[in-house]
């Protein structure tokens, strides 16, 4: 190594119109630094929820990409959020997960700051610096955007970031459904934390896209819970084609869920769906009719929502580690025995040790041991399932969708406003480019088929695809 850093054009790496995608944003050092700066720094990113802050001086630490930041709730009540890290040398101000405290000490040095992050004393302060030191210039830095969506508290580094609600667009509306469904709102319970060995955008993508895995994946889950259900098929050992949707944001967020004729909830507590039943009418006033929660959704880059209430993040943790927190939400107006089948739901499903997480975590750790491989990280990974022409705003649905809910439309989508991103456009210049929509056009795959890879099963030289507006 010479020590130059690689420059790294990915625009070379991610080719919507194609829909391949190289295995090198997954393994590559150089992009990981990239991404810090450029996608960490920059996008809107879930910190707390109002139920993990409630009373003045409460507080929970928390990551905005790898940086540590400490959210605290205020004397006024409003919620900050700064940097974990002490101005002297740099060590962490806090080093509990969560708590309630009226300030807090660096434990290296002992300087201290109280619940804003101004650094209110220096031990030996008059004897050590008797030219004098300005404290009010090494306060903690500030988390310059704080934005709370019912109740939900996201962060971001960049001043010059839309306000959440324009960041979030037509996805709210899919959001709602599961945020939003109950009079007196969600609130936390539970969390688990664990380490996997795999890049955090595995993990990204399946949420905001990937609905067909669970019928090879999750066979065995899928069998066992289904039963009765009507929606796997014994014969062919294949879940049955369901109805339902896939939805994709300008700024990369997705989801996908099972349609209004699927009315069971194959891994739901169905203590919740009896519930549920009890509280429709006031469900459908604030919602309309139905409002499809029988999925999952990621608000890009890191928030992650189940259909059975385990919302998460992923923290990166290098190019080939992520670190997951995985939260147990309930109705906070439901009965206990409610919550505590939902807890108990969670944890036999999306827990380190569920049945579905620990299927999923050894797809994601195995495509990351074979990324070590030069030819392996080279090859280009394959995003054609998109047999349904996505459309905008269709059959009531807002934004780009598409009509089926096994595509990777929605995936696309997230990896073209990541490759945007990472080309370091301004948010206005990213605002002008994802127009607040996703067009749909139609790619000649002539040159595709040209290079040997009629492999792919590209199904006619024209495929529909999703781009942005550029």
């Amino acid at each position: 190594m010479n020590g130059v850093t690689e420059s790294i054009d990915i625009n070379e790496l991610i080719d919507v119109r194609k829909g391949q995608v190289s295995g090198k944003i997954f393994a590559d050092s150089n992009i990981y630094d990239q991404e810090l700066e450029q996608v960490w720094q920059r996008t809107w990113v879930f910190l707390a929820h109002e139920s993990m802050l409630p009373k003045r001086g409460s507080y929970i630490q928390t990551y905005i990409g790898e940086d540590p930041v400490i959210v605290v709730r205020q004397k006024s009540g409003e919620v900050k959020a700064f940097l974990n890290q002490c101005r002297h040398r740099g060590m962490r101000i806090c080093r509990a997960d969560r708590g309630q405290a009226k300030g807090f000490m660096c434990s290296f040095h002992g300087w201290a700051y109280d619940l804003e992050g101004k650094l209110i004393s220096i031990p030996h302060e008059k004897n050590s610096y008797p030219q004098g030191i300005d404290k009010t210039k090494l306060s903690a830095t500030q988390v310059p955007r704080i934005e709370n969506y019912k109740g939900f508290i996201f962060g971001s580094w960049d001043e010059t970031i839309p306000p959440l609600e324009e960041y979030l667009g037509n996805a709210k509306y899919y959001l709602d459904g599961y945020i939003d469904r109950y009079e007196g709102g969600m609130e936390a319970i539970a969390v688990h934390k664990w380490v996997l060995p795999a890049n955090w955008k595995f993990n990204v993508e399946q949420p905001t896209s990937d609905m067909q895995h669970s019928e090879i994946s999750h066979v065995s889950a899928v069998e066992a819970l289904s039963s009765g259900s009507g929606t796997f098929d014994r014969k062919t050992g294949r879940e049955k084609i369901p109805a339902g949707r896939q939805f994709f944001s300008p700024y990369g967020h997705g989801g996908a869920f099972f349609g209004r004729r699927n009315k069971e909830i194959p891994n739901t507590a169905p203590a919740l769906v009896e519930w549920e039943n009890t509280v429709r009418d006031s469900i459908e006033s604030r919602l309309g009719e139905f409002r499809e929660v029988r999925g999952h959704m990621n608000v890009f880059p890191n928030f992650m929502l189940l259909g059975n209430y385990a919302f998460r993040v992923t923290h990166p943790r290098g190019p080939e580690e992520m670190e997951i927190w995985s939260w147990v939400f309930v109705p906070k107006d439901a009965p206990e025995h409610v919550k505590e089948a939902i807890r108990v739901d969670v944890m036999r499903t999306f827990s380190p040790g569920g049945m579905f997480e620990q299927d999923d975590a050894e797809n994601w750790e195995e495509m990351q041991r074979i990324l070590r491989g030069a030819k392996a990280r080279r090859t280009g990974f394959t995003y054609n399932m998109r047999g349904v022409r996505p459309g905008q705003n269709e059959d009531g649905y807002p934004g780009g969708s598409s009509a089926h809910v096994y595509s990777d439309n929605a995936a696309l989508n997230m990896y073209g406003f990541y490759r945007d991103l990472m080309n370091g456009h301004s948010w206005e210049e990213l605002s002008r480019m994802r127009n607040s929509e996703v067009e749909v056009e139609t790619a000649d795959f002539s040159d595709v088929m040209a290079d040997g890879a009629d492999a792919l099963n590209v199904l006619a030289e024209e495929q529909p695809v999703i781009t942005t507006n550029e």
